[in-house]
């Protein structure tokens, strides 16, 4: 009986610290921070998207970069791919520049210390929380590791001096860019936007680096698909929503009914698709505004 009183006792004592702790704190525990919808603004849940890559050859996840609900979500669309589709599964990053490959490669095959690996490799500054969960994972279980980006030095002088200069390099700094010459489509939207963000000349180069890089991302994309692999590639959303960017240039080579978009956007409330936001993607990530950031 004695016992009984005390298992009673600590149920009540503990039934009362969680009522206080939600009571104290209900606006956190009250309110989600995430919801997904698909692009006419239906709600959906994770496992939805996850059926959804069935059949889809390349899947492009675009993030806000600070943002810790999509770098989660990220990670865990990387473990359901694994999941499913074994070595077959390739990971493709922009956070990574193409003359870095020899880096990952050597990392990846031990031939470097994972310390001489980060001293040397360019890594972003939020590396360690956002993308080498997703890095390690993919060492540990020997998925290639793709860098798909230009090296950033060549996007630069792209934007002080226009997508020309690119020929002038030397034919080792061509080999990681897209095969030159490169043709942009200025009619989509997100170039159109980028361009306006700058007065005269320098729009017309912002949305040339801008396409520059998404051009250099769809040509090694391409380079490590193969006819049976799944191309996860993780990017900044501006790359790949509206299926413009990157998407626009390996659509040329890959159909679009192959390739499935997701992209991460911030709302002040999240019960609802805002209008704007609505076709960005098959999939739109939408967190709360309040959402603590990664850096």
């Amino acid at each position: 009986m004695k016992l009984k009183k005390q298992i009673m006792c600590k149920s009540v004592c503990f039934t009362f610290l969680v009522f206080v702790l939600l009571s104290f704190s209900g606006h956190v525990f009250a309110q989600r921070a995430f919801l997904i919808y698909n692009s006419e603004g239906e709600q959906v849940d994770f496992d939805q998207v996850i059926q959804e890559t069935e059949g889809k050859s390349h899947i492009f996840f675009g993030e806000l970069h600070n943002n810790p609900i999509g770098h989660w979500l990220q990670l865990e669309l990387t473990k359901a791919l694994f999941q499913s589709h074994g070595d077959r599964l390739v990971i493709g990053v922009e956070m990574f520049e193409a003359d870095n490959q020899l880096l990952i490669d050597e990392y990846f095959s031990g031939k470097i210390s994972q310390k001489n690996f980060e001293d040397e490799v360019r890594l972003w500054k939020n590396y360690k929380t956002d993308y080498k969960p997703i890095l390690e994972f993919a060492k540990k279980n020997k998925l290639k590791f793709i860098a798909t980006n230009i090296p950033r030095r060549y996007a630069n002088i792209v934007y002080h001096n226009g997508i020309g200069v690119l020929n002038e390099l030397f034919e080792q700094a061509k080999s990681y860019i897209a095969p030159l010459p490169i043709e942009i489509d200025t009619t989509q939207k997100s170039y159109q936007e980028i361009s306006k963000m700058v007065e005269g000349h320098k729009g017309k180069n912002m949305m040339e680096a801008q396409a520059v890089k998404d051009a250099t991302m769809a040509h090694f994309t391409l380079e490590n698909s193969g006819r049976k692999t799944v191309f996860l590639h993780l990017n900044g959303s501006y790359h790949s929503d509206r299926k413009e960017g990157i998407v626009n240039f390996l659509s040329r080579d890959i159909p679009l009914k192959k390739i499935l978009t997701i992209t991460t956007v911030s709302q002040d409330q999240i019960d609802e698709l805002d209008e704007r936001n609505r076709q960005l993607a098959d999939f739109i990530i939408v967190v709360d505004s309040d959402m603590t950031t990664t850096h």
